[in-house]
C-alpha cells in the first residue's frame, strides 16, 4: 500500500520542489547565452564572422580550443627542382572573448618546431645543404597573435607598426564553397609585401632584404549540421595552411634568391595537450610553459616570427669575404636529334 502523507508532509516537500525549481531556474539564468548566427548564408557578413570566430576557436570564453598542424617546409630557388627541406610541426591555443559591438576578439598563443625530415626528431642543430654549414634553428614561437573578427574585413596585421596598409571598408565575406559529403569548405588568406625587420645593414646573414613578401593561404572544411549546430560554440574542422615566406633568418642565407614554402595540414585537437606529441609538449614547456594554455587577456603588439626574431635575436657574424650562396646557372639538356 502506498505510504500516506499528511498535509503538512506534502506541503514541506512541495516547498523542497519549489525551492529546487528556482535555484535550478536561477541558475540556467546565471548561465551566459551566447547568441550567433547559425543559418548557412554565404552572403550574411554576421554569419561569416560568427562561422569563422567559431572555427578559429570557441566562442565559450571559459574555453580554450588547440589547433594543430604538421607539414613540410620547402625550400625554392631558380634553375633547379623544389627541395623539401624539413618537417613542421606545431600547436595553438585560442580563446575568445565577445566584444560590446557583437564582434570577437581572437587572442591565441602559437608554436612551432621543425623536424628532420628522415628521423623525425625536433632540430635544435640544421645543417643547410645550401651554405654547407650547420646552424642553430630558432623554432616559431608567438605570443600573442590577436586580431578582431568583425562584420567587415580587417586592415593586414601592422606587425608592430611595420605595415600601415588601410583597406576600405568592406563586408566580411569569405570564399566558401559547397563539399561533398555535406561539407563547406573556406578558402582564406593574404598577400603582403611589408618593410623587414631584419635590415641587411644590420642583420647581414639573417635579412632576405629591405621588403618581406610574405602570402598565407588557409582551406577550412566543416560539417553543414555542425554550423547548423545553436550548440556548438566551436567547429571541428580539417584544413591546410600554405605559406609562401623570405628564407628563415636563422638559415644565415643573407640576400640569396629563393624564398621558403611550407604546405601543412591542420586541425582541432579537442583533447588539448593530451592529444599533442610527449616531445612536442615537452619542447614547448622548455621554451616556456605559457605556450601550452591560450592567453586569458588581451595584449600586444601581435607579431610574426620574422619581427620576434628582430626582437629576440642577435646578428651572426659575418666570416671575411661571405657572400650569399647562388643558385646554380640554367641547367642544359641534350638536344632532340633533328
Amino acid at each position: 500500500m502506498p505510504a500516506k502523507m499528511t498535509r503538512r508532509e506534502g506541503l514541506g516537500l512541495a516547498g523542497l520542489a519549489a525551492a529546487a525549481l528556482s535555484v535550478s531556474a536561477t541558475a540556467a539564468s546565471a548561465k551566459p547565452k551566447i547568441d550567433f548566427v547559425t543559418k548557412v548564408d554565404f552572403k550574411d557578413p554576421k554569419w561569416n564572422r560568427d562561422t569563422y570566430a567559431r572555427m578559429d576557436g570557441n566562442l565559450d570564453p571559459t574555453k580554450e580550443k588547440c589547433g594543430w598542424i604538421r607539414g613540410t617546409a620547402y625550400g625554392v630557388r631558380p634553375n633547379e627542382a623544389v627541395r623539401p627541406l624539413f618537417e613542421v610541426e606545431g600547436f595553438s591555443f585560442v580563446r575568445i572573448k565577445r566584444l560590446e559591438d557583437g564582434s570577437w576578439r581572437r587572442m591565441l598563443r602559437e608554436i612551432v618546431f621543425y623536424r628532420d625530415s628522415q628521423t623525425g626528431e625536433i632540430l635544435k642543430t640544421w645543417h643547410n645543404p645550401y651554405t654547407n654549414e650547420d646552424v642553430r634553428v630558432v623554432p616559431i614561437a608567438n605570443d600573442p597573435f590577436n586580431f578582431t573578427i568583425s562584420e567587415y574585413l580587417p586592415d593586414p596585421p601592422s606587425y608592430g607598426g611595420l605595415q600601415n596598409v588601410k583597406t576600405p571598408k568592406r563586408p566580411y565575406l569569405l570564399n566558401w564553397t559547397e563539399g561533398p559529403d555535406d561539407t563547406l569548405i573556406c578558402r582564406n588568406g593574404i598577400d603582403m609585401i611589408y618593410p623587414n625587420a631584419l635590415q641587411p645593414d644590420k642583420w647581414v646573414r639573417e635579412s632576405s632584404g629591405p621588403m618581406n613578401r610574405v602570402s598565407e593561404h588557409f582551406i577550412y572544411t566543416i560539417k553543414r549540421k555542425d554550423a547548423e549546430n545553436p550548440n556548438m560554440t566551436h567547429l571541428p574542422h580539417v584544413g591546410a595552411w600554405s605559406r609562401i615566406t623570405p628564407w628563415l633568418p636563422w638559415m644565415l642565407m643573407g640576400q640569396a634568391e629563393g624564398h621558403i614554402s611550407y604546405f601543412t595540414t591542420f586541425g582541432t585537437l579537442p583533447g588539448g595537450v593530451k592529444d599533442l606529441k610527449p616531445d612536442l609538449v615537452e619542447a614547448a614547456r622548455a621554451v616556456d610553459p605559457k605556450f601550452l594554455s591560450a592567453p586569458t587577456e588581451d595584449y600586444g603588439p601581435s607579431l610574426s616570427s620574422l619581427e620576434n626574431y628582430a626582437r629576440q635575436q642577435t646578428p651572426a657574424p659575418v666570416p671575411p669575404g661571405w657572400t650569399p650562396p647562388q643558385a646554380p646557372p640554367v641547367p642544359s639538356f641534350p638536344k632532340k636529334p633533328a
